[in-house]
């Protein structure tokens, strides 16, 4: 059972680490982003020009951004539906060695 647990918590951890991944990925493509903002504004373009331009990086950025975290979260939630189904497989499995049921 302790194995089951510490299977399940290693898969959970697995999974934080890729949603703090993808959120660490989102910060540097908003960074990345304003950075680019930052130097169209410096540049000689009309002024409606750059506001067009800068709002249609930092929108690109976003969806990236909201792309690779919803990726994340749909990967930890297949590795958390694997784990349960694991879980409950060697649970299974456990009950019937207990009981005697596998046994004949």
């Amino acid at each position: 059972m302790e194995e089951v647990i510490s299977s399940i918590e290693a898969i959970e951890t697995e999974a934080e680490k890729i949603l703090e991944a993808a959120r660490g990925r989102a910060r540097e493509i908003l960074l990345e982003a304003n950075e680019e903002v930052n130097k169209i504004l410096s540049s000689r373009l009309p002024g409606a020009e750059v506001e067009t331009e800068c709002e249609q990086i930092i929108n690109q950025a976003r969806k990236e951004a909201d792309m690779k975290i919803e990726e994340s979260k749909r990967k930890a939630s297949e590795i958390k539906t694997d784990v349960e189904k694991k879980a409950e497989k060697m649970i299974g499995r456990i009950v019937s060695r207990i009981t005697g049921a596998g046994l004949k």
